[in-house]
């Protein structure tokens, strides 16, 4: 593996995330992985952008994880995915995991739902909104399970793990559950539940998930999350 495939496949890590995840960008299991994503791009249409696939790690410097809340691939619709688990691009409907998220907040923390869905003000406080694969193929979902991300994501997720502050894994259905044995230093907390999709709602809404991250943070005496978005976001 050489600097410049590590650097295409995430360009501009913080040199925390560049350092801890040296070994794997340089096994020949990720050199795979971009050859893969080389011919996928000449082919097909792949989300998000090659510049956004990193922004999860550029967003949230390591040192500033408190919160690591995992998805399980890329949105894969037009202008949705933008380089963060949960979130789409501004001037973007909302898609409905994301609505069942907000739903969840008003009643978990009095959050006041904007009309967007744009989540960089929760990584910018140190939530990690981390999919584990970082990129799809447009129109179908799970397209890039099984290629390499995997090992590149679960060695992101002990890195945060090796962490001694306190941090908060959310794992949110049966695929981010299966995460839960990486999360093995006894000073952090997992908080699991079922799915925000539709098709798992109705066992998601009622679990309060954000209020639960913001007592555990406090009572190792790290600071809390405010959850509240910008009711309105210029779009980009």
């Amino acid at each position: 593996m050489t600097a410049d495939t590590a650097t295409t496949l995430l360009p501009g890590l913080p040199d925390d995330w560049a350092s801890v995840l040296d070994p794997v960008l340089r096994t020949e299991r990720t050199r795979e992985l971009a050859a893969f994503l080389d011919r996928e791009r000449a082919e097909h249409t792949v989300y998000p952008p090659a510049g956004d696939v990193g922004n999860a790690l550029r967003l949230t410097p390591l040192e500033r994880v408190s919160v690591l809340i995992l998805g399980q691939d890329p949105y894969h619709g037009p202008g949705q995915a933008h380089g963060l688990a949960f979130s789409v691009l501004p001037g973007v409907r909302p898609p409905p995991s994301l609505q069942n998220i907000y739903k969840e907040l008003k009643a978990d923390v009095d959050f006041q739902p904007p009309k967007h869905g744009y989540l960089v003000r929760w990584a910018e406080q140190g939530v990690l909104l981390l999919n584990a694969v970082l990129t799809v193929r447009a129109g179908e979902p799970n397209s890039h399970a099984g290629h390499g991300w995997e090992e590149i994501t679960d060695a992101v997720i002990r890195a945060v793990n090796d962490r001694p502050d306190r941090v908060v894994f959310v794992l949110w259905g049966a695929y981010a559950r299966k995460k839960k044995r990486l999360v093995t230093n006894p000073a952090h907390v997992v908080i699991e539940s079922a799915h925000p999709s539709p098709l798992s709602a109705t066992k998601f809404l009622g679990t309060r998930p954000f209020s639960a991250v913001n007592a555990a943070l406090r009572e190792a005496g790290r600071p809390e999350i405010d959850w509240q978005l910008p009711l309105s976001v210029e779009s980009r």
